[in-house]
């Protein structure tokens, strides 16, 4: 997966953006950067218990998640060792949840960037109160 990410000038370009720019300075709302090869949204959102977070999964894009106004938590696993799809990929959207527990999670400070290839599924907003972030969204190529 290091090459791919490597060897995408569209995860370059996102990695860039994320090191010359305050994004905090961005309105919440989609912002364009590379047509629909790269973009980020800003979201002010509610966080959720480590229950009731739910494992997701994208075909198309790589995610690049970075808390803005606190730190936040995210539950990992293996996309291969997910058991539990509920229902089909959304192809419009580019997303599949799973039901399978949480049982790994990775806790990042704001300002600093996780990344989520096709291969892991992520469970993001696990924590308290709202948060706002940043989901750069990264074509796969």
């Amino acid at each position: 997966m290091e090459d791919r990410l490597k060897n995408n000038p569209y995860y370059a370009k996102a990695i860039e953006y994320i090191q010359t720019h305050d994004l905090n300075e961005l309105e919440p709302g989609k912002h364009v950067l590379d047509g629909d090869n790269l973009y980020v949204n800003i979201v002010d959102s509610d966080m959720k218990t480590l229950q009731q977070a739910r494992l997701e999964v994208h075909d198309r894009y790589i995610d690049i998640q970075v808390p803005l106004s606190k730190e936040e938590t995210f539950g990992v696993k293996p996309r291969s060792e997910c058991r539990l799809p509920d229902g089909e990929m959304n192809q419009e959207k580019d997303i599949l949840f799973y039901k399978d527990p949480v049982e790994d999670t990775r806790t990042i400070a704001p300002g600093e960037a996780i990344t989520f290839a096709p291969e892991t599924a992520h469970a993001p907003l696990i924590g308290e109160g709202r948060i706002r972030k940043a989901i750069f969204k990264v074509r796969v190529i």
